[in-house]
């Protein structure tokens, strides 16, 4: 009998374009100055929940009894929507972006942006760009959201074009409503580079080593431009959702500390201010309202997670708390570098949730984890427990109103599920069921947990690739753009 895949699947091949996605990346630093980035979980209805990510509408029974909206499918039991096979590219490219609304599920291609039904899976728009993504935010307002683009395709005289383009998507429209660009003093007569781009209610602000810019979402009005500042601070990169929020970097070299911002985001003013320990490199927002700030403190993440420590920051800009996750013990997954770009870890109820690391189960070969919270006034953990499964490992993906909508891995001869969490009993509802025969599961262990996007609204779930990569053999099993499923 075989053991169950590690979750994250993709294999080796997966692991090596992550690999090659890095290399490219550094070469694109160096030559051009370029930055990718890759949309974060989750994302996709019409509100803001408190952790950032969106909380699709529905309606209906709520799972658990839970203040969520996903209502429970007649038939729990997926089938395949529709698996979109990776286009054709002959190096690594962007295509990060999914979101999901009541009609359409939206996802990123090569240099451009596509909507599918989500009654047959059929293209029903396309958005044509002048460049390669190169960044997208999961937050949705009026059901709008905002990519970064570069400013031209690649070419023999410039491989790299700059990341220097934002754009917001109508996405009941299928249509780019706007798309700009911006100077500033330090930036001379080039236009500033940025490496994320989020959204909080009418502002899209966008960030990177020159500084931060933000833009009126209805309109594309400039709202303010990277400026010099004495103690050489900058922008680093925004959270959105229920509030905005900013990393800054600041001080020389040798000297540099971060402050963690909310803003005005009208004008980008600072409400309140919280300076981190010096030493601290990068964080990351998990959460705006309330604010959440994950780092590695010294190093000393365990597992790959990149957090060591959470830090709670009220209102005033004071340290509530600060919760401890360096054990080793749980598996939140934050990248290096990235301002908004945490997966598996959510924010409500007043909690932090995220998934214990993975342990042996019941049987020698299984294995399995738990989800668990921390109360964000105290700090402590909580005794909130709910159970993957004996070889099932669970990943959360977004709150549901007090509820947890997440999703399970599964072993190797079943498919994985989505479930709905009590917030306040930690009990589990299934939602839907993925296929267990071979075909269907080898489309849906095809992608990695820590580098896919999974979105999952009213009885239908897509996987996706963030960034895809020239294939050099015609052999072996299919690669997908994306794969879906639905359950009713």
């Amino acid at each position: 009998m075989a053991a169950a895949p590690a979750p994250g699947g993709g294999n080796a091949k997966r692991n090596q374009l992550m690999i090659i996605g890095a290399a490219v990346l550094a070469i694109a630093l160096i030559v051009g100055g370029g930055f990718w980035l890759t949309s974060g979980d989750d994302g996709g209805g019409k509100q803001d929940t408190a952790n950032g990510q969106n909380n699709g509408g529905g309606g209906g029974d709520k799972p658990g009894g839970g203040g969520g909206t996903e209502k429970v499918p007649s038939n729990t039991k997926a089938k395949t929507l529709v698996n979109v096979p990776q286009p054709e590219v002959q190096d690594v490219v962007d295509v990060g972006g999914s979101w999901i609304t009541d009609s359409v599920y939206v996802k990123g291609d090569v240099a451009k942006i596509v909507g599918y039904g989500l009654n047959d899976g059929g293209k029903k728009w396309e958005i044509p760009l002048t460049g390669q993504l190169c960044g997208a935010t999961t937050h949705v307002s009026d059901n709008k959201t905002a990519v970064l683009f570069q400013e031209g395709m690649p070419s023999d005289q410039n491989k790299y074009p700059r990341c220097n383009q934002v754009g917001v998507i109508d996405l009941n429209a299928g249509k780019l409503a706007w798309s700009g660009s911006v100077q500033s003093v330090a930036s001379g007569d080039k236009k500033v580079e940025f490496k994320e781009v989020t959204l909080s209610g009418q502002t899209v602000a966008a960030g990177g080593l020159q500084g931060g810019a933000a833009w009126n979402l209805a309109d594309g009005k400039n709202l303010w431009l990277p400026k010099p500042d004495a103690e050489k601070c900058y922008d680093l990169g925004y959270g959105g959702g229920e509030a905005l929020a900013v990393l800054r970097k600041c001080g020389g070299y040798g000297q540099q500390y971060l402050q963690a911002q909310v803003l005005d985001p009208a004008t980008g003013a600072p409400k309140s201010s919280y300076k981190m320990s010096p030493g601290i490199e990068w964080a990351h927002i998990v959460s705006t309202k309330p604010f959440v700030v994950a780092a590695d403190v010294g190093d000393t993440a365990k597992g790959g997670s990149g957090v060591s420590d959470l830090f709670v920051i009220d209102d005033a800009g004071q340290l509530k708390t600060k919760i401890a996750m360096s054990s080793g013990n749980y598996d939140p997954d934050c990248p290096a570098t990235e301002v908004e770009g945490c997966t598996k870890i959510v924010v409500g109820n007043g909690k932090v949730y995220v998934p214990s690391a993975e342990h042996q189960g019941a049987t020698a070969t299984g294995r399995t984890n738990e989800l668990l919270s921390f109360d964000l006034n105290t700090g402590k953990q909580t005794t909130d427990r709910a159970d993957a499964g004996e070889r099932y490992t669970l990943v959360p993906l977004r709150m549901d109103g007090s509820n947890i909508i997440a999703y399970k891995w599964p072993p190797y001869d079943k498919g994985g599920q989505v479930v709905s969490i009590d917030g306040a009993t930690m009990k589990e509802t299934l939602l839907m069921e993925m296929p267990a025969d071979k075909d269907f599961r080898r489309a849906e262990t095809s992608f990695s947990v820590e580098h896919a996007e999974y979105r999952y609204h009213n009885g239908r779930l897509f996987i996706a690739e963030q960034l895809i990569s020239k294939r050099y053999s015609s052999s072996g099993d299919p690669e997908y753009l994306f794969a879906s499923f639905a359950a009713n």
